[in-house]
């Protein structure tokens, strides 16, 4: 035991209150390991351009105009349904699980 403390103690001496010298050489390097992060890929074609990017932009929007025209926006009594369906589905879901069953919702309970 007394040879593991000498050994912890003779590495906890490192100088740590100054600056971290810097090599010569620092910078970027290929060390030719994947993924090399230090240097910047090589772009798999041309770049949109701003007058691209605008015409692109004007056609997505148009098509998502053109998306919420066929959808009709949903009508009131659409929604009016939907709620009355929400308050009825949680209590006749309930009893299901809850094993009291309701032969008009479920014909093979008994």
């Amino acid at each position: 035991m007394a040879i593991v403390l000498v050994g912890i103690a003779g590495c906890s001496s490192a100088n740590t209150s100054g600056p971290v010298p810097m090599a010569e050489n620092a910078g970027p390097k290929d060390t030719g390991t994947f993924p090399n992060l230090n240097i910047p890929p090589q772009v798999a074609n041309k770049q949109f351009t701003e007058a691209e990017r605008n015409a692109k932009l004007a056609e997505l929007k148009a098509d998502k105009g053109g998306q919420g025209a066929k959808s009709g926006g949903g009508s009131v009594t659409d929604q009016a349904a939907l709620t009355d369906l929400a308050k009825k589905h949680g209590p006749q879901t309930l009893k299901q699980i809850e094993g009291k069953c309701d032969p008009a919702l479920d014909p093979t309970c008994k």
